[in-house]
């Protein structure tokens, strides 16, 4: 099917309620939709003084590309626009089809990019001042109900100039947002949206996926998450390289996740699995120490030690485990 026939297909098919949208969550706010083009990495971050910001603004697919839909929302947006990009429509075509037939595309604050880096940004003239955006190499950045207009040149430049991977630019991009003077109303919630650029990977499957529904200070809140989420991650990379016998790799990962952060932010989590990963390989003087901190911060995990061999998680007998309780209580 031609690109042409694709549009009218999703236009035509939408239901009454999208082709006729009206504007009533006024979700005002900044964000940032982005691609990396060394990763081939795809994101959306977002903060605004509404609640659950992340549940419509910030749209993702792995491949695919991303979406912000903002201002007096149109959620559709997202899901529409994704598609149209996933049948190969250009992220500036996809957006000025749906903008086409939306009656209400004045009040509406737009931005999409594909997995190409081709991106496009729209905001209505019907938005609330100071609105705006920027589009830039592989990126745009917008917003609207701003306390002036220097919110989104300060994101360009934050995103061009910051290190690091993609979810630590878009997060230096808010930051930018926010100290250059932010929502007029102050601040709420935030999420922030990483997928793969890999169009074999599934459409649910994210990289990062947070969100801050309700807080005093969401961007500190959604900084820390990142941190967390990173330590997981590194985690679940020890479990993959454990899961095809990599055993050292498996062990420097785990070793990552549990150093980045400290133990009270994981309830003992991450040293714990790293001390049972140990002790199942038979290097339980290694494991203790590490058993010694989860026990500290939660009792449960020792009970949790004695049911992991009867579904196949540590090949330990009961005086291994008994001798691993007694030394970590020390």
């Amino acid at each position: 099917m031609r690109i042409s026939g694709v549009v009218a297909l999703v236009l035509m098919s939408a239901p009454a309620s999208a082709q006729q949208a009206r504007p009533v969550r006024p979700a005002h706010t900044y964000s940032i939709v982005a691609v990396d083009p060394a990763s081939g990495e795809i994101g959306a971050a977002v903060q605004s003084h509404w609640f659950s910001v992340g549940s419509v603004v910030p749209w993702a697919e792995p491949g695919v590309g991303a979406v912000a839909t903002q201002s007096f929302v149109d959620p559709s947006y997202g899901p529409r626009g994704l598609y149209l990009m996933r049948t190969g429509v250009p992220a500036p075509e996809a957006l000025a089809a749906l903008l086409r037939a939306d009656p209400d595309s004045q009040v509406r604050q737009v931005a999409m990019i594909d997995a190409h880096g081709r991106v496009a940004a729209h905001t209505g003239s019907r938005n609330i001042p100071a609105a705006g955006y920027h589009v830039g190499a592989g990126y745009s950045v917008q917003a609207n109900l701003m306390r002036n207009d220097a919110v989104w040149p300060a994101m360009a430049r934050a995103f061009e100039s910051a290190e690091g991977d993609l979810a630590a630019r878009m997060l230096a991009a808010l930051q930018a947002a926010e100290q250059a003077g932010g929502d007029i109303r102050g601040r709420q919630s935030a999420a922030l949206v990483v997928v793969s650029g890999d169009p074999t990977a599934r459409p649910w499957e994210k990289i990062y996926d947070l969100r801050v529904e309700d807080s005093a200070d969401p961007l500190g809140e959604l900084a820390r998450l990142l941190r967390v989420a990173r330590a997981y991650r590194a985690a679940t990379e020890g479990d993959n390289y454990l899961t095809v016998g990599n055993v050292d790799s498996a062990l420097a990962a785990y070793s990552r996740a549990a150093a980045s952060l400290p133990d009270s932010a994981t309830n003992g989590e991450l040293v714990y699995w790293q001390a049972v990963t140990l002790a199942d390989l038979g290097r339980v003087q290694e494991a203790v120490p590490l058993f010694r901190r989860a026990f500290a911060q939660d009792r449960s995990w020792v009970e949790l030690l004695w049911r992991l061999p009867r579904v196949g998680l540590l090949r330990a007998d009961s005086t291994t485990i008994a001798s691993i309780v007694r030394q970590a209580r020390r």
